[in-house]
């Protein structure tokens, strides 16, 4: 990844980033897509850090309005920018499946995102679809004037008084990660150090958090990219390509992966219907 500043942005040259394959994936639900005059452009937030991101051809990228402190300290990290996405789909094409799947969407990266905000988010998206996911996220956000509320604030909420998100059984979910955080029954920062598996029982403390929950904050807002959330797209993967288990070069970035092979089972499922 390399940047320049012009004025009041950042221009960014990533080959191995797609702005639509990335923000719009199922992996964050803060983002949207706005009109304009680039390949595509999105608004979005990282906890209560605001940008604007276009795409203007394939691998360059403008970060409207930030400056290069907030570029470097913030946005590099979440778009994970240090990590070498081409060494890792080279390394995945080992596998003729994930090689076909590193093809078709290589654009995608995984957002490092901040682990509380996950958590709320994936507890959230359970037997959920997209856009009301972010419906429901953004009318906690409009709650508390337009920012994400800390763990503290939460959880001075009950279901009850969440009735306002219309999230229906999820209401309580939330309250419940809400004061386990703030009362310290939860650590998320310890757990994203814990081994896997500890770490894995730990999130599953929280009522409504499942395997498939404790998975995606794991991988997307702890970077263990060994998590690997499995839904009915992956299982089908799993029963059509790899009967006798994932390859085991391609266990210690599973996660990462498996974000290339949802994309692909997901895009070539509808192109046969």
């Amino acid at each position: 990844m390399d940047y320049r500043i012009q004025g009041n942005d950042i221009i960014v040259y990533e080959p191995d980033l797609d702005l639509d394959e990335t923000l719009d994936c199922g992996q964050a639900f803060r983002w949207k897509k706005i009109p304009s005059d680039h390949i595509c452009t999105y608004e979005g937030a990282f906890i209560n850090d605001k940008l604007t991101v276009s795409q203007n051809d394939k691998g360059s990228f403008i970060f409207h309005n930030t400056d290069e402190n907030d570029f470097v300290s913030k946005w590099i990290n979440y778009f994970d920018f240090e990590t070498d996405y081409s060494e890792l789909k080279k390394t995945f094409s080992e596998d003729e499946t994930l090689s076909k799947a590193c093809k078709f969407a290589g654009g995608i990266r995984l957002l490092r995102q901040d682990s509380w905000e996950c958590l709320i988010s994936f507890i959230i998206s359970q037997n959920n679809n997209i856009p009301r996911i972010k419906g429901i996220i953004d009318r906690l956000c409009e709650n508390y004037h337009g920012r994400f509320p800390d763990c503290e604030k939460l959880s001075a909420e009950t279901p009850d008084s969440l009735s306002y998100l219309r999230s229906g059984f999820r209401a309580k979910y939330i309250a419940d990660a809400a004061s386990k955080v703030a009362n310290g029954i939860i650590d998320l920062s310890a757990i994203s150090k814990m081994p896997i598996d500890e770490a894995r029982s730990a999130l599953k403390q929280i009522k409504g958090v499942g395997p498939k929950v404790a998975e995606c904050v794991l991988l997307f807002g702890m970077y263990r990219t060994e998590a690997f959330p499995i839904d009915v797209w992956i299982k089908r993967v799993l029963a059509e390509y790899y009967p006798n288990g994932f390859p085991e070069f391609a266990k210690k970035d599973a996660g990462i992966a498996q974000q290339y092979l949802f994309h692909y089972i997901r895009s070539i499922s509808k192109q046969s219907e």
